[in-house]
């Protein structure tokens, strides 16, 4: 059988990796980014430039995305220009942004209509999960056609789980993110005790990290907080995002998140004091301007 071609809109942080990958799997690969400059390494590589969304979507059996807020989602799917409005019956289209769960139902059904078959799949494991082609891979969308779809998800990632219908894949997101939000606090604060009580945090990580307090985030970011790497593979602005959306979604199913509450205060300062920009181990620079010099 041969392999489809499929179309990528977005080369940030995480989708550059995610598609040279699906080169790599052996993929034909158009690409499409409003800055095309951010596509040059890709195009290089061997994928196709396309100058619009509508021509993108033309020219691929399958469309992935992955932008960076709902509206951007909003845009690149909908109108006239759009990938709906120009994707041919049959292909489908994946939006692996994360974003809200109530628009990738509006997208699903709005795709049926035109014989267009819809999955939201964001996904976890940041820049090295990406690089790696180990990302985790959330999906949501119709049981009939995931078989056909899967090899192109395993191009990416390695835990690849259809959790339910369409919007499924990004209430997993969900509750990834609020996990992850709490998380991250308690990381923040481990190192930051570790330190002030003297000792080298990089031996405190090489005991807790194997115990019952081990996490992707401690064993991953930890390192990267007490080397001053703040470098994003994965922006704050992005968690923010996602954990504004979590807490909406919370909200309407009347479940209290104070943690995630908490958490997005705290990015929302550190955001506010010019680190939007930065990974997210970058909230560990904000318990370093509140611990007091000895």
């Amino acid at each position: 059988m041969t392999k489809q071609t499929i179309g990528f809109i977005g080369a940030g942080v995480m989708g550059n990796s995610m598609a040279r990958n699906l080169m790599k799997a052996g993929y034909e690969l158009n690409v499409f980014t409003r800055t095309k400059e951010k596509a040059n390494d890709l195009l290089a590589e061997g994928a196709n430039w396309n100058e619009s969304v509508a021509a993108l979507s033309e020219h691929s059996d399958v469309i992935i995305t992955i932008v960076g807020y709902p509206s951007d989602v909003e845009e690149v799917y909908f109108g006239g220009d759009g990938i709906l409005e120009n994707a041919k019956p049959g292909s489908y289209v994946i939006d692996m942004t994360t974003s809200s769960p109530d628009l990738a139902q509006e997208i699903a059904g709005k795709a049926a209509a035109k014989d267009i078959f819809a999955y939201d799949a964001p996904v976890s494991g940041g820049d090295v999960g990406a690089r790696n082609g180990k990302l985790t891979i959330m999906v949501g969308g119709n049981q009939g056609q995931f078989e056909e779809i899967l090899p192109v998800f395993q191009a990416m990632g390695e835990n690849i789980v259809l959790q339910g219908e369409a919007g499924a894949g990004q209430h997993t997101k969900m509750s990834n993110q609020i996990a992850i939000a709490s998380c991250m606090l308690g990381v923040c604060e481990a190192i930051t005790y570790a330190e002030k009580a003297g000792l080298d945090p990089k031996k405190v990580l090489s005991s807790i990290q194997f115990g019952a307090a081990g996490s992707w985030s401690l064993s991953n970011l930890g390192p990267r907080m007490i080397d001053g790497n703040f470098d994003p593979g994965f922006y704050v602005k992005h968690f923010i995002k996602d954990m504004k959306i979590a807490i909406d979604s919370a909200e309407n199913m009347q479940i209290p998140v104070p943690g995630l509450k908490l958490a997005k205060q705290l990015y929302e300062e550190l955001s506010e004091a010019g680190g939007e920009n930065n990974g997210t181990q970058a909230l560990y620079k904000y318990y370093q301007m509140m611990t007091p010099v000895s």
